[in-house]
């Protein structure tokens, strides 16, 4: 499947749909006197304009990587959500103007059958349009068509309630159009704040989901001589282009051919299988037959447990020898007192062995 092709035929499928609807509901809203059909079609618009956008940014992150952005235009994508979320936030704002300038000086409707049926058979094309750019978006992993989507399935609650404004016109004589038309508003401002709250988070960088981690820590302690997994970062350059880096414990009597063979399986599979480039694979080296390292480790582990920011330790190795001690102690990230927490437990660590040479590097949990 051609994920740009199925990106463009759906945002093509889209601004066709909303340019129709968006000409009628003006057409009608115009004729009728009715601001909930005119906010309506403008909501259309926007729409249409939307997907012309998606197009467009399918298109440039599909662009090949060069010398400056050796990683692709993959994130252009989520630019173009962003440019998205701002249109449907300034169609959300001028249609809560209007429609509170109606209330201010109200203007009775003049409804007919084919406004109607207009309204009624946008609804229908509303809920198929915005289920299909949805699941589209989903299956491609694209979050301009999710958005887009989204807003479109916002939009037949949106037609929904301009239809039964106008029924109760009809049948009653009462004209809360203009009150729909606020609340229509609102609807397209939450949707607006929302999409560009999401794709803004994304930008910044995201963490993995816990299954994700899961996944690929999996991956990598299937490859053999692999005893531990640890300090996984993932980073996002488009829904295609994810690079990643670990930190993998091997055991201290491995050679660097052997670990060059299991860097490169590493690498290998966890591409063949999740999709993700490993750029980094770093070393930790563990202890295979020095007792006293054992006890040391246990030690360690037993002495973080009196603080509740600590989440783990790995890495350890100890080299009796050269009397040293090393190992990595992971803080979680949203702890307040970080480096005093570190600084704590160091100096803990170096009066229990005062004869070796105790180094403990912070680490977070940037995963799972």
């Amino acid at each position: 499947m051609d994920r740009t092709k199925t990106i463009v035929r759906t945002g093509i499928i889209g601004i066709i749909a909303n340019l129709v609807l968006s000409a009628f509901k003006a057409f009608v809203g115009i004729l009728s006197n009715s601001v909930a059909i005119t906010m309506d079609a403008v909501n259309n618009l926007s729409d249409a304009m939307s997907s012309i956008i998606t197009i467009i940014g399918a298109k440039l992150s599909a662009k090949e990587p060069d010398k400056k952005h050796p990683f692709g235009y993959g994130r252009i994508e989520y630019m173009s959500a962003v440019v998205i979320g701002v249109i449907i936030l300034y169609a959300g704002i001028t249609s809560l103007i209007e429609s509170v300038k109606k209330i201010i000086h109200p203007e009775a409707p003049d409804y007919g059958v084919p406004a109607l049926i207009i309204v009624a058979a946008a609804i229908v094309v509303k809920i198929a349009l915005g289920l299909y750019t949805k699941k589209t978006g989903e299956k491609v992993n694209s979050d301009s068509l999710v958005a887009s989507g989204k807003d479109a399935l916002n939009d037949s609650i949106i037609s929904t309630a301009t239809l039964a404004a106008a029924i109760i016109f009809i049948t009653t004589g009462l004209s809360i159009e203009a009150y729909i038309g606020v609340i229509i508003a609102f609807i397209i401002i939450k949707t607006g704040y929302e999409t560009l709250k999401d794709t803004i988070s994304e930008l910044l960088g995201e963490r993995i989901t816990h299954e994700m981690s899961k996944e690929i820590k999996r991956t990598i302690k299937s490859v053999e001589g692999v005893r531990g997994v640890y300090d996984l970062v993932v980073h996002n350059y488009g829904s295609e282009k994810l690079m990643g880096s670990a930190h993998i414990e091997v055991d201290d009597t491995m050679n660097a051919v052997a670990i060059d063979r299991i860097e490169r399986d590493i690498t290998k599979k966890v591409y063949l299988e999740n999709g993700i480039s490993m750029t980094g694979i770093s070393i930790y080296s563990s202890n295979t037959q020095d007792t006293q390292a054992k006890e040391a480790y246990a030690k360690m582990k037993e002495l973080v447990k009196d603080y509740k920011d600590v989440l783990s330790i790995h890495g350890f190795y100890m080299n009796s020898d050269a009397k040293e001690i090393r190992f990595d102690m992971v803080i979680n990230i949203e702890a307040k007192n970080k480096l005093a927490t570190h600084a704590e437990v160091l100096k803990k660590a170096r009066e229990m062995y005062p004869d070796h040479n105790v180094d403990i590097q912070i680490d977070y949990n940037f995963s799972e």
